[in-house]
């Protein structure tokens, strides 16, 4: 049996699967909480399964951008909150962090048998404020990193005055209290780096299902042009800074693409090989991928999926070596066992240490072969995350002592679909 039936034979038992889930839950009132829809990025990917999970399930938000989302979120009923009413929610609803604590905990959420939300912000706190907090089971995305461990980031003398730092310490301060208080009766993470935040700052545990990569659209091209790619939000902690510093003095052609509130700053840094594309199509996103030199990831990622879509295309990463990408890259420079490398990771987020990543890559690009790339990238198809979340839901159902008539352990088709996606070569 080739290595194509074997990975439609575990999409066939992942699907087989899906449909005796759906009709053993039927019965259960489930709310999904979602911190907000602007957008279709990783997370709300991940909202996707759910919402496939748990057909009937009610879906509550801190408020939604209508027409932003897919189908299957959009032709929901979605519940939002006062906030989606206040005046310049959509210029900059970023302005508002200090109300979204208050805002999550006014939904009732007592009458549900399940709460499963994901987080990457406030929506892990959702049923604790009112009524008899009923089980809740929490994807998390990452701990708010504005208000921890990447706060310096978003908050410093560059971009704020001394007035105005005082008086975001003081709500921030007000913000970890807050999200120290609420929690959820279990957390999932998307990774071990998140799980360990989750650890450090919560002291909370927390096991790991890595988030679904959208794989189908990416392949190798026999064409690869000399440019370098970032795909990303323009914001501070991605350190999109240090690229575009490094290929300016290397004399190397970087791509961006996306926006955010770091354009400009990049955009005074940046020499003439560098180009700002903004936010593109899915279309121009998969042909950049499959053509550049490589794709660099120059910030700590709580997981990171943008490195694998590169992967699934054929093309090498550049990472720091750190967060999520230490999980997903394979470095030339610290093999694993039979895996080939996938990519070159650097070890401190410094210009020195990218410039020097980025002439290694182009010193070994034999090194990379494009299909073990792409079946590298497979481990984190679509398929594997929704048998794993299934797994991880239906463990969590049977530990709260939910009624037999509603959830039960993974058993039968369940297992036997699991089984199937960790024997299939893709994995």
């Amino acid at each position: 049996m080739n290595e194509q039936s074997k990975h439609f034979i575990a999409e066939e038992a992942v699907k087989d699967r899906v449909t005796t889930f759906r009709k053993k839950h039927a019965d259960l009132k489930v709310a999904l909480v979602h911190d907000w829809l602007t957008g279709m990025r990783g997370g709300e990917k991940c909202l996707e399964v759910f919402c496939e999970l748990f057909p009937k399930a009610d879906l509550y938000s801190l408020f939604h951008f209508p027409g932003t989302v897919s189908p299957s979120i959009e032709n929901r009923t979605i519940q939002t909150s006062f906030v989606q009413s206040l005046p310049g929610l959509r210029r900059s609803y970023q302005h508002f962090l200090p109300l979204f604590p208050q805002a999550i905990s006014r939904f009732d959420l007592s009458r549900y048998d399940l709460v499963l939300s994901s987080s990457h912000c406030v929506a892990k706190g959702a049923g604790c404020g009112r009524g008899k907090p009923p089980p809740h089971l929490c994807y998390c995305f990452t701990p708010m990193r504005y208000i921890w461990d990447q706060e310096k980031n978003y908050f410093n003398r560059e971009r704020y005055s001394a007035p105005a730092l005082w008086a975001i310490r003081k709500i921030l301060g007000r913000l970890r209290h807050w999200d120290r208080s609420r929690h959820p009766s279990r957390y999932i993470a998307i990774s071990n780096f998140v799980a360990e935040r989750i650890q450090r700052i919560y002291g909370r545990s927390a096991e790991v299902v890595y988030p679904p990569v959208d794989l189908d659209r990416f392949s190798p091209s026999r064409n690869v042009d000399d440019f370098y790619l970032i795909v990303s939000a323009l914001v501070p902690y991605k350190r999109v800074d240090l690229a575009v510093e490094a290929c300016t003095r290397l004399n190397k052609r970087l791509i961006i693409v996306g926006k955010g509130s770091e354009l400009d700053r990049l955009r005074a840094r940046a020499g003439p090989t560098v180009e700002f594309k903004g936010w593109v199509d899915d279309q121009q996103v998969t042909q950049l991928m499959s053509r550049c030199r490589a794709f660099i990831l120059p910030g700590e990622e709580d997981f990171g999926i943008t490195p694998l879509e590169a992967m699934a295309s054929g093309r090498p990463v550049i990472a720091l070596g750190k967060g999520g990408a230490a999980e997903t890259v394979v470095s030339l420079n610290a093999p694993r066992g039979d895996t080939l490398p996938t990519g070159v990771l650097y070890d401190e987020p410094t210009v020195e240490r990218l410039e020097a990543a980025i002439v290694q890559t182009e010193t070994s690009a034999n090194e990379f072969d494009p299909g073990q790339l792409q079946k590298h990238a497979a481990k984190f198809a679509l398929p594997r995350f929704k048998a794993e979340a299934m797994t991880a839901i239906e463990r969590f159902l049977h530990d709260n002592n939910t009624s037999q008539n509603k959830v039960g352990h993974a058993e039968g088709v369940g297992a036997n679909a699991t089984r199937a996606v960790s024997q299939a070569p893709s994995q």
